[in-house]
């Protein structure tokens, strides 16, 4: 067994043929499917919405990993948990009352996560790590698939790690963008535990065989 979850994103299949793409990571050994939701107010881009969300539902036999980069989070919550979610995350940047928020979550009974953008200080959820289930790092800025890996993101990971681990936090550490054989071996040894991992996934050849590698890093 792989010592790290895996979490196809989403948001790189083909849009035309999403059945065959949830199909395929049903057959994976994946842990989590991603799911990318847009306002295209939080991130320049618009992705995808309830009506998508309730028909993954129905397809997908992995639990549902969503993060939310959206504004005022609070007003779908509920909804999101109806539609699947099993994971939900926020953005530190888009909370005012971001104890609340997670709470809010908790409370739903999903897993709740907060995401940091890759400007923002590992430090700043010292006082929350307690309550955090899982915290997704952006090793990418958000809003588009296929964009280059910033490497600062190792350092944020151990920076990391090492407050959960001093606080004895559960939380995850999640990274989303950029993820690639390459540097996957590199991030668990920082102390990353899920990779979401987007064109990686669905742009090889053999998408199966893709995750399987990168479950085995």
């Amino acid at each position: 067994m792989g010592n790290c979850l895996v979490a196809p994103s989403l948001l790189s299949a083909d849009f035309l043929h999403l059945d065959e793409a949830i199909t395929m990571v049903n057959r994976s050994e994946a842990d989590w499917l991603h799911l990318d939701i847009m306002d295209g107010l939080f991130v320049p881009n618009i992705s995808f919405g309830f009506p998508v969300l309730d028909h993954v539902k129905r397809c997908s036999e992995k639990p549902m990993d969503v993060h939310l980069m959206i504004v005022d989070p609070d007003r779908y919550i509920d909804r999101f948990r109806e539609a699947g979610a099993h994971v939900i995350t926020v953005h530190y940047e888009a909370c005012q009352h971001l104890h609340r928020t997670v709470q809010a979550i908790r409370q739903t009974g999903a897993m709740a996560g907060v995401s940091l953008n890759p400007h923002t200080p590992a430090g700043l959820l010292k006082d929350i790590l307690k309550d955090l289930d899982l915290v997704l790092l952006m090793s990418v800025n958000p809003g588009f698939g296929g964009q280059r890996f910033i490497g600062q993101t190792y350092r944020k990971a151990r920076e990391l790690k090492d407050m959960i681990l001093d606080q004895e936090s559960r939380a995850l550490i999640e990274v989303d963008g950029g993820v690639t054989l390459e540097n996957a071996r590199e991030l668990l040894n920082a102390g990353v535990d899920v990779l979401v991992a987007g064109n990686t996934v669905f742009s090889a050849s053999d998408p199966l065989q893709m995750i399987h590698l990168l479950k085995h890093a």
